[in-house]
Parts: structure tokens; sequence; C-alpha cells
């Protein structure tokens, strides 16, 4: 019964999801954030060692696009089979899904490692940042394989209803790269390869945890040898709903090429590392809201595979309502202490000062996220993959990345690489729930009455 999403409040359903999802991100957040802030306070680096770093984020978020566009398209898939009682079906999801991480893995490690030098001059390096870039990426990607398996396939233990479980796939990693990072960095002074390292050590014992669970006794459904030969109709589908999640990675990706090459033009690798900073802040205040629609998702697949429509209903209204409220808390929290969330990654006084006002201009009306996150949830769960695409590009790809271009040449210098994102916000959040409630909600809403 514990594993049956369409008994009990929904909201109990969703909460007892995301708790657990948000404590496993808030672990899986020191995989990226411990990197930075211990290389942020490396004596004699100064920014420029944060600012290398920062440069690498456009090749691990692309990474993250395609681990979205397996992970994030077979889990829903198997939540809307497991509630239609299409055990089989399921199984062969969960086994294509983990064929197609493991083959894009091992294609993305090799282009990634061969043009590593001119993707991150292309990025926006310069010959003094290039060298931490260098250093820590030629090293993370040999984590490529690992992280995509732990990553993409940590969905299908939580969409089984075990997000326990899937808690402790990024607990054990990350505190084992908690540890390691120090060490690596300030004891055996390996600089930011030592950090790199660090996090690919943790990701190889992180996906070992995910196979050994997944092939276990204890999964409902488990991961079978004769379900792992790709079959193109069923990959086509996989691909085709997680296709949101790998465009809104994807889109990330552009931004993030875009905002550090317009940046170094008009602020140098000072604002660079700024961003950097800025990005890991994003990263923290967003994570409740992430992990609540992450629970989210399989509660309202399983129910809309059930035909339970109510309590879809009930679940979108629980997310629209919770999440607008903490947005809003996070919001009045970067006005309140700017300072105090940049000095966690940096020391230096120039990039703690420019940082400030940075930093408001980038989080203004930042509730307006809620409102994408909701409707971008609730297409992906519910199979919506074309409308769930299209708001994936519209707020990044459509708006920001323009805005970038624009706002800065004319008059607003860095300012307006800062601004687009707000202004994408606020456009593109409302266009993509209001959307959602025409299209998914007030049809919901019929069926149940039929």
């Amino acid at each position: 019964m514990e594993r049956d999403f369409s008994k009990g409040k929904v909201s109990s359903n969703i909460i007892a999801q995301a708790i657990p999802l948000i404590l496993a991100q808030l672990v899986q957040l020191l995989y990226n954030v411990v990197d930075r802030i211990y290389i942020g306070h490396l004596p004699g680096a100064e920014s420029t060692a944060l600012t290398g770093v920062g440069l690498v984020f456009p090749l691990t978020t692309f990474i993250a696009a395609v681990t979205f566009l397996f992970g994030t398209g077979g889990a829903p898939l198997f939540s809307i089979a497991r509630g239609a009682g299409e055990e089989k079906r399921a199984e062969k999801i969960l086994g294509n899904t983990f064929s197609l991480l493991l083959y894009a893995a091992l294609v993305l490690f090799v282009l990634c490692y061969v043009f590593r030098r001119p993707v991150l001059y292309l990025f926006g390096a310069s010959d003094a940042s290039y060298v931490y870039a260098d250093a820590y990426l030629k090293i993370y990607l040999f984590g490529t394989v690992f992280v995509m398996i732990s990553t993409g396939m940590n969905g299908f233990i939580n969409a089984q209803g075990f997000p326990k479980v899937g808690m402790l796939t990024t607990l054990i990693g990350a505190v084992l790269n908690l540890i390691l990072d120090p060490v690596f960095l300030f004891v055996i002074r390996l600089g930011v390869g030592g950090a790199a390292l660090a996090t690919v050590i943790s990701q190889i014992v992180s996906a070992l945890w995910v196979i050994r669970f997944l092939t276990g006794k204890k999964a409902v459904l488990i991961l079978k040898k004769e379900n792992m030969r790709v079959e193109r109709k069923l990959a086509r589908e996989i691909a085709g709903l997680g296709m949101a999640g790998f465009m809104m990675q994807g889109t990330n990706c552009l931004v993030q090429v875009v905002c550090n090459a317009t940046l170094k033009i008009y602020g140098g690798d000072l604002y660079v590392g700024i961003m950097t900073v800025i990005n890991s802040v994003r990263e923290i205040l967003s994570l409740s809201v992430n992990g609540l629609n992450s629970g989210a998702q399989p509660v309202l697949g399983y129910n809309y595979g059930a035909k339970k429509y109510d309590r879809v209903k009930q679940g979108i209204r629980f997310m629209a309502y919770l999440g607008t409220g903490y947005t809003v808390i996070a919001w009045i929290l970067v006005l309140l202490i700017p300072h105090f969330l940049i000095s966690i990654f940096t020391e230096d006084a120039a990039m703690v000062s420019q940082g400030v006002s940075a930093l408001r201009l980038y989080f203004f009306g930042f509730f307006f996220m809620a409102f994408q996150f909701t409707g971008q949830s609730a297409f992906t769960a519910l199979g919506y993959a074309r409308h769930a695409v299209f708001f994936s590009l519209l707020r990044k790809a459509i708006i920001v990345v323009p805005l970038t271009l624009a706002l800065p040449r004319l008059g607003f210098g860095v300012d307006g690489v800062f601004l687009a994102e707000p202004i994408s916000n606020a456009i593109g959040g409302l266009a993509c729930f209001l959307t959602m409630y025409f299209v998914v909600y007030k049809r919901l809403g019929r069926e149940e009455e039929t």
C-alpha cells in the first residue's frame, strides 16, 4: 500500500516523496557547491581558480542535460506504466533507459575530452583561467559514466516509492566528496584537480549503490539484462518525454556560455567568477522547490495512469501554492543577506563588493520561477512532451539568450546580463503556468466529469 500513490492524501504523498528528495538534492548540491567553496578559498589563487571552475559549468550542465534526456524521460513513463499495471513495459523502460545513459556517457566522455581546449576558450576562458579550468575538467570527465548512471537511474528508485534509498544515493557520494575535497586540496595539495578527483570517486560510489539496489531483491521492479537491448520505439518515447528536461538543462548550458562570453567582454574574469557564485546561490535557493516538484512527478504520473484525475489536480494545486510561498521567502532572503551568501564562496573583496548588486538584480521577482516549475513538472509528469519542450526553450533560448546579448549593448553593461534572468522568469513562468492551467488542468476536470 505504501507504494500505491492513489491512496491517502495527495499532499502527504508528495511531501513523503519530496522530503527525502530535498535532502538528497541537498546532499547532491554538495557535489557541486563544496568544490566551489573550497576552491574559492584556495590560498593564493584569488578569484581566478573559481572563475576557471565556472568555465567548466556549461560542459557539466550539458552532461546533465543528456542525463535528463533519458532519466527524466524514462522515470515518468515508468510511473505511468506502473500505475496502469503494465509491469513488463515498466521493466523494459528501466532497462532501455540504463543502456541509453551508458552509451551516451561513453560518447560524451570521448568528445569532451578530445575537444576540451577549444571549447573552454569558446566558453570565455582567458590564458589565466584556462589553467584552472583544464586542470579540473580533464579529471572530472572520467566520472561521466558514473554521474550519468547514478543521477539518471536514481529516479527509478524514487518512482518505485523508495525516496529514502534515493536519498542515500547522493548522501553516500556527497559525504565522501565532502571528506575527500579538503584532503586532496589542502593536505595532499593537488589543487583544483584534487577537487575533481574527489568528485569522480564519489560518483563511482553513488553509481554502484544505484545499480546494486536496482538489481537487488528490495526493488519492486528490477534491472534485468534482457531488458537492456534498446528498442527504437521505446527509446523515442523516452527521449521524447525527456526532451523537456534536456532542453531545460541544454538551454541552461547555452545561457551559461553566452553569459560567460558576454561577461568576459564587459567585465572580465571578475564577473565570470561572480556569475559562478550567483549560479551556486541559485542552486541552493532552488533546492527545495526542485525537490517538491521532483517528489510530485511520480505521484502525478501514477494517479494519471490510474485515471484519478481529481487527485492529479490536487497535486498541481499543492505544488503551485507551496512553491510560490517558498520562492517569495527565498527572494526576501537574498534582499536581506546578500553579502553573507556571496562570502560563502569567496573571500575576494572585489568579488563580494561587485557581486551584491548583481545578486539582487538576478533574483528580482524570483517567485515567478514557481510558476515555471509547476507548469513544467505537470507537463512532464503527465506526458505532455511537446509543451514541456516548448516552454523549456521559451524561457532560456528565446528570452534569456537574446536579452543577455542585447541589454549590455543597449547601455546596461554587465547589469544587462543579470537583468535578463528576472525578465525571463516573469514572461516564461507565467506563460508556462497559464498554458498548463488551460490545456491540462481544465482538461483533467472535464475528463473527471465524464
